[in-house]
C-alpha cells in the first residue's frame, strides 16, 4: 500500500515538474512567431509556416499571430491558474499540432511546422512531430496531477529537479531548430547578403532627422520606387521645392547597425540640389554607396 502511494506521489510530482517545460516552449512559440511577424517576413517565407499553410497568403501573418495569441493565453492560464479547463485546453492544442503536423508532413512534405516562426521552416520531420507528442503527454501528467500554477514547483526535491532538466533535455534533443540557432551564431551572413524586408528600412527611415527635415517637400508619403544596391536601401519620393520646382527626392538607409545611417538627395532636373546625412559609425562601420546608383524618376 505505502508502494502504491509512494509510487502515486512520485508519478505526480514527475508531472508538476513538467509545467515549467511546458509553460516556456508556449511562452518561446509566443515570442518567436512575434518576432517573425515584425521583422515582416515576406508572404513566400509565411507560406513555408505550418499554421500559415492552411489560410489565403492575405491572412497568413493574422494565423501566425492567431497561434501567438493561444499559446500565451495557455501558458498565463497554466501559470495563473488551477483550474483544469486550460490544462485539457493545452492538451488539445498540443494534441491538434500533432495531427497537423503530420497532415502536412504527409501532404506538404516541402513546409515547415512554424512552431517557432521563421526558425522552424525546415520540412517537417520526425523529431518535430515527437516534440508534439511528448508535449502532450506532459500536458496530460498536468491535467491528470492535482493542484496549479506554480504552486507544486517551489516545493523542490530531486526529483522535481530532474525531472524538469530530462524534460528541457528531452525537448532539446526533438528540437531542430537548435542546430538552425547554432548555424546561424557560427556563420553570420555579410550585409550585402542578408535578407531585410522593404517595410524595416522605410520604419527606419521615417524615425530618423533626415525624413522630417524632408516631409514638408514630399508630394506623398508613400515611395514612388524602392530598390537595394548592396548594403543600402533606396526609396525615391516625388517632391517639390519652395520655389515649386518638380523635384526627386531620394533616400538611402544602412541596413546593419541599431542606428544605421540614412542619406537623402534633393535631385533636380540637372543636378543634385541638396544631401543630408543622419547617422554613422554608431551601429559599426558604413560602406560607401555605390557609385553606379542612378537616380530613378
Amino acid at each position: 500500500m505505502s508502494g502504491s502511494v509512494w509510487g502515486d506521489s512520485v508519478f505526480e510530482t514527475i508531472a508538476a515538474a513538467q509545467l515549467p517545460v511546458v509553460v516556456l516552449l508556449l511562452v518561446l512559440g509566443t515570442v518567436a512567431k512575434v518576432v517573425t511577424i515584425l521583422k515582416g517576413v515576406e508572404p513566400e517565407g509565411l507560406s513555408q509556416m505550418g499554421p500559415a499553410v492552411l489560410v489565403p497568403e492575405r491572412w497568413r501573418a493574422r494565423m501566425l499571430l492567431l497561434c501567438a495569441v493561444v499559446e500565451l493565453g495557455l501558458a498565463a492560464g497554466l501559470v495563473a491558474t488551477s483550474h483544469p479547463l486550460f490544462r485539457w485546453w493545452t492538451v488539445g492544442f498540443f494534441a491538434m499540432s500533432t495531427f497537423v503536423l503530420w497532415e502536412l508532413r504527409r501532404r506538404r512534405p516541402d513546409v515547415g511546422c512554424g512552431c517557432f516562426g521563421e526558425m522552424s521552416s525546415a520540412p517537417v520531420g520526425l523529431r518535430s512531430l515527437g516534440r508534439t507528442v511528448v508535449l502532450t503527454v506532459m500536458s496530460v501528467g498536468l491535467a491528470w496531477q492535482d493542484g496549479g500554477g506554480w504552486f507544486p514547483v517551489p516545493d523542490l526535491s530531486w526529483v522535481t529537479i530532474v525531472s524538469a532538466l530530462g524534460g528541457l533535455v528531452l525537448i532539446a534533443l526533438l528540437s531542430p531548430e537548435i542546430e538552425e540557432v547554432v548555424a546561424r551564431i557560427r556563420y553570420r551572413a555579410p550585409c550585402e547578403q542578408r535578407p531585410v524586408a522593404a517595410s524595416t528600412a522605410l520604419a527606419r527611415l521615417r524615425s530618423s532627422s533626415v525624413w522630417q527635415s524632408h516631409a514638408e517637400m514630399l508630394s506623398a508619403s508613400e515611395p514612388t520606387d524602392t530598390w537595394r544596391e548592396l548594403c543600402w536601401r533606396f526609396f525615391s519620393f516625388s517632391g517639390r521645392t519652395l520655389q515649386g520646382e518638380t523635384v526627386d527626392v531620394v533616400f538611402a538607409v544602412y541596413l546593419s547597425g541599431r542606428r544605421p545611417a540614412v542619406k537623402a538627395a534633393v535631385v533636380g532636373a540637372n543636378a543634385v540640389i541638396r544631401l543630408d546625412v543622419e547617422g554613422g559609425l554608431e551601429g559599426g562601420a558604413v560602406k560607401p554607396m555605390p557609385e553606379t546608383v542612378g537616380v530613378s524618376a
